[in-house]
């Protein structure tokens, strides 16, 4: 009698053993198909990668940061040109490649000479 049980467990243990390999095997196959298919979909709705939304993203911060920069470069010389224009106010000596005196020298634009191409 344990000759007969002893085997018939074995046997159970084997099919056990078998039908776990299969269940490992069918989750790893679904976890693929998953995945290709997510991937897919994710390709047909051309989604960004987070490194082109990084670049992107710095260089908006980079155009902000002109933007400003050119306002605040604007707002002098619209000041100048106040003064300039008032009878008796002193007019004050500025070459164009001078740059305001309310703008940092690090965000001034490069001295380029109206209708002369820009050379590096």
């Amino acid at each position: 009698m344990t000759q007969t049980s002893s085997r018939i467990y074995d046997e159970m243990a084997r099919l056990m053993n078998d039908a776990a390999g299969v269940a490992s095997g069918v989750r790893r196959e679904f976890d693929t198909l998953f995945k290709s298919q997510a991937e897919r979909i994710l390709r047909d709705l051309d989604v960004v990668t987070r490194e082109e939304f990084e670049a992107v993203k710095e260089m908006a911060k980079i155009a902000r940061e002109e933007n400003e920069a050119l306002k605040a470069r604007v707002a002098a010389l619209e000041a100048l040109a106040a003064r300039m224009g008032k009878p008796g106010a002193a007019k004050p000596e500025m070459r164009p490649s001078e740059t305001p005196p309310s703008m940092p020298a690090d965000k001034a634009p490069p001295n380029v000479a109206p209708n002369t191409p820009f050379e590096e």
